[in-house]
């Protein structure tokens, strides 16, 4: 029977442990500050290899003769709990790598683990993926655990099987919580002392145990993971926003390594560009028009009824410069100076800032398709079009009008390679594509405030130079859509991908408020 797996019976098996914690939970919630706190405890260290009753009977039955090492094996059971008084979600974790926490066993190799969670609480599980920074080295004592979102007295549960160490070796969790703090708590007893098994206690270690080198081997000889809930096979093509492609391209990717049979194309082609072309499947079938989502920085105004807008993320954005003209990165300039700018009253940079270069001024645009455009234009020159027209397909500054020169070009990339290799050139770029080429472009300020998203999310930084991210579909998406499964799966597994491309995701606790702003 298909729920007969290896996996499901090592779940049933360990996920009964978590019943006894139920009376701890109740009465530790009572006694704890209000704060946001992860607790963790070893509740079980007990030895299973030479010198112990344990490891008699293991040798008698043979359990672990060919495995090297494992004579003086060990088996842990580490408890990770939400003790403080408030829900810990994903981006309450302060770690810069992907994984929220890690585990160390001193002096002792990993060979197996094992997640439990309570009864009652079917969301945890999803988070224990590779793709989540799940995981461990193998032969290694560190343990990698993901972001797990835990409301206020979830916990879950790591049955580890270890070599190498005696019983007691030092066992920490590592890692930080924002506004909070990671903690070990008391034992599981009342004299801190660890509990002398019974034989019945002794026997269930060794079937947990062989459950969870049965798991390990099952994981290693498969190398797979289920698939998320809700896949979709078929065809999608992603189109607009070059701005969000990164974003888009990289969730297409793990979407497709997740959900066999699925193919999802990106076509960035500019924000207005790919709403239009939605908006044109008009007299397609349904089918057809579910085949397609448009990202669009901002709300595109040409949408029309018909399209439903699903805001994703608030991406920031940031003018470049030319690193020669050596704008101040403190202050930048000033929303006047850059709207003077881009009106087409100053010729030469030194007219704007005695302190500035004699240079021509190069104003370096995107062209009518781009969302950034139209965000930099809503937000910075306070709903004004650029009031210089565009003198040349490349910013070529052999032009001698008296206006300043300006190019109009189709993607954030071609507007980043054109204001490095050009003298006295400004323009404007999404921000996680501008940190990549910080080593030929000035990110410049407004208003002395910098293009930051943590100021932005966690400080209320006044910077004007954002937008929200919407995804574009053709009126409400059919059940089991590929379209739809997609945009789920960016909803609960883009945080990650979102944030790392400078955005911040709207399901974020920060990014709700923001993308409603």
């Amino acid at each position: 029977m298909e729920w007969l797996s290896a996996e499901n019976v090592v779940a049933v098996a360990t996920a009964g442990l978590g019943i006894v914690a139920s009376a701890v939970m109740i009465w530790y919630e009572r006694r704890v500050p209000r704060r946001k706190r992860v607790g963790y405890r070893v509740q079980m260290d007990n030895p299973i290899g030479d010198g112990t009753q344990a490891g008699r009977v293991n040798v008698r039955l043979g359990l672990f003769d060919e495995a090297p090492g494992m004579h003086q094996a060990t088996l842990v059971l580490l408890r990770i709990e939400n003790d403080g008084s408030q829900g810990i979600g994903h981006e309450d974790y302060t770690s810069r790598e992907l994984h929220g926490l890690t585990v160390e066993f001193t002096d002792r190799a990993i060979h197996g683990v094992s997640v439990t969670q309570p009864p009652g609480v079917d969301h945890l599980m999803s988070h224990f993926t590779p793709h989540a920074g799940f995981g461990y080295d193998v032969g290694g004592n560190t343990l990698r655990i993901p972001r797990v979102p835990l409301n206020r007295g979830e916990h879950f549960k790591l049955l580890v099987l270890l070599s190498g160490g005696d019983v007691g070796c030092d066992i920490r969790l590592v890692g930080g919580i924002r506004d909070g703090e990671v903690h070990p708590n008391r034992s599981a007893t009342p004299d801190d002392k660890p509990p002398l098994f019974s034989r019945a206690a002794r026997l269930i270690t060794i079937i947990l145990t062989a459950s969870v080198v049965t798991l390990a081997s099952i994981v290693i000889v498969r190398d797979d993971d289920p698939p998320p809930l809700g896949c979709e096979k078929g065809t999608l093509t992603v189109v607009g926003s070059t701005a969000f492609a990164l974003v888009a391209e990289g969730l297409a990717k793990e979407y497709e390594k997740d959900c066999e049979g699925s193919d999802i194309t990106v076509e960035a082609r500019g924000s207005t560009a790919g709403v239009s072309e939605l908006a044109a499947m008009e007299g397609e079938s349904r089918a057809r028009r579910a085949s397609v989502v448009a990202f669009s920085d901002g709300r595109d105004k040409g949408a029309g009824s018909a399209l439903r807008a699903e805001p994703v993320a608030l991406s920031v954005f940031t003018l470049v410069a030319d690193k020669g003209l050596g704008l101040d990165l403190q202050q930048g300039l000033t929303l006047t100076q850059v709207r003077r700018l881009y009106s087409g009253s100053v010729r030469y940079w030194d007219d704007l800032d005695p302190e500035l270069p004699h240079w021509r001024v190069v104003l370096v645009s995107r062209d009518a398709d781009s969302g950034t455009r139209q965000v930099f234009q809503d937000q910075v020159l306070a709903g004004k079009w650029e009031g210089v027209p565009s003198t040349s397909l490349g910013c070529d500054l052999q032009s001698d009008t008296a206006a300043p020169v300006r190019c109009e070009l189709g993607s954030t990339a071609d507007v980043l390679k054109k204001v490095a290799a050009t003298k006295g050139a400004i323009g404007y770029s999404e921000l996680g594509q501008a940190k990549q080429h910080q080593l030929t472009v000035n990110r410049v300020a407004l208003d002395g405030a910098k293009a930051d998203v943590d100021a932005i999310e966690y400080d209320d930084s006044p910077y004007p130079y954002r937008g929200v991210e919407n995804a574009y579909t053709y009126a409400d998406l059919p059940a089991g859509s590929l379209a739809g499964s997609f945009l789920t799966y960016v909803r609960n597994h883009g945080q990650a991908a979102i944030r790392q491309n400078g955005h911040i995701p709207c399901t974020a606790t920060e990014g709700e408020r923001l993308c409603d702003e």
